[in-house]
């Protein structure tokens, strides 16, 4: 358990094939209602690898449990050995190879803050080759909801020009670090000053926070195309 209702999920594909993915990709689970009812939900994947998965390398997620939800009801019914079917990579939320932007402004809530952490492998890479900065900005309500905090901050040791500043919007860690905030990430943002110069943008989470992020960074002038979504909402 990541949190008290977000489970951290590793599985193998059992055909024993490779699984080639671009981070900021996810897979769709798939599985059946109580009626019978086929249905799937989405998943970003949480791997940190910069090459494709071989054979028996983990496909790993971050899953949020809804209460009375099905798919939850699936997953709090796994066992360690046990399979689910699932179908994918899919999406492009993910780092452009076009890219010449001088720092990258990665906003997010919750699980979204999933492709993110597979992204790691990829900034390292960004920032010996091209020098970028990143800037992470990561919203929950309390320390205890601080999904992969200890892999952003030990990113963050290593790189210079990596910040991790999480936002707690209802109560603040002890002893907290210096980047870290009090309030809502579309709060904070302001304070790094976003460029049309030279930043990208990517938000992802809360429909409500991505929203008013993305209005915030198109009233600072930057492009559409240099501000990339993708809106998490709960279902069950």
């Amino acid at each position: 358990m990541l949190a008290p209702t977000v489970r951290h999920l590793a599985f193998a594909r059992d055909d024993g094939q490779p699984l080639d993915f671009i981070p900021g990709q996810f897979v769709q689970v798939h599985f059946n209602y109580p009626d019978g009812t086929a249905t799937k939900r989405s998943y970003s994947l949480a791997t940190m690898h910069d090459h494709a998965l071989g054979p028996g390398e983990t496909v790993e997620i971050a899953v949020s449990y809804v209460a009375g939800g099905a798919a939850t009801a699936l997953f709090e019914a796994l066992d360690e050995g046990q399979q689910i079917q699932a179908s994918g990579p899919y999406g492009r939320f993910c780092l452009m190879a076009g890219d010449s932007n001088r720092r990258y402004l990665l906003i997010g809530t919750g699980t979204g803050v999933t492709p993110y952490r597979a992204m790691l492998p990829k900034l390292h890479e960004l920032m010996e080759t091209r020098g970028i900065e990143v800037v992470l900005l990561f919203g929950c309500r309390t320390p205890a909801e601080l999904l992969y905090g200890e892999d952003f901050y030990a990113f963050a040791e290593g790189h210079p020009n990596f910040r991790f500043v999480p936002c707690f919007s209802r109560e603040l860690p002890e002893n907290p670090h210096p980047d870290v905030r009090k309030g809502y990430v579309q709060d904070v943002l302001a304070e790094f000053a976003p460029s049309a110069e030279g930043d990208i943008a990517y938000l992802c989470g809360n429909p409500n926070m991505v929203d008013a992020c993305f209005e915030a960074l198109k009233t600072a002038g930057l492009p559409v195309p240099h501000i990339r979504r993708e809106k998490y909402v709960s279902s069950k």
